[in-house]
């Protein structure tokens, strides 16, 4: 297994809410800010070994991307998410599985009757 290679650019597009990943190798990834939030490292939604479904996060943008060392960045999302670190490993397992780990996500999302959009909550006055 080959070392995974150093993020040399992140730039994340605040008005359609992508991050662009750049390795030194060249890879170019562009990752939306629902899906680094629904796939957080964190333990939160990691679970400790049984994942949880994040769910009505669609209009999730990125507040704060705070490096880590030479090896990750923790990412600060405007829904007061900021625990998890994002390596560089993990980005680029992010990438290279976006579109099986997206479609795997729609279907759980299917199959637990919820969506990705966002929940309103209404209060009596």
């Amino acid at each position: 297994m080959s070392p995974t290679p150093q993020v040399s650019v992140l730039h994340y597009h605040r008005l359609s809410k992508m991050l662009d990943v750049r390795f030194a190798d060249g890879q170019l990834f562009q990752l939306s800010a629902e899906f680094l939030r629904v796939f957080s490292p964190s333990a939160e939604v990691r679970g400790h070994g049984k994942p949880q479904l994040v769910s009505h996060k669609k209009a999730v943008a990125i507040s704060q991307i705070v490096p880590v060392g030479q090896y990750a960045v923790k990412l600060v999302f405007d829904d007061g998410h900021q625990t998890g670190l994002y390596s560089w490993a993990y980005l680029a397992k992010l990438g290279t599985e976006q579109n099986e780990l997206w479609a795997d996500y729609l279907q759980r999302l299917k199959q637990a009757n919820s969506n990705r959009e966002i929940q309103l909550t209404i209060k009596q006055l």
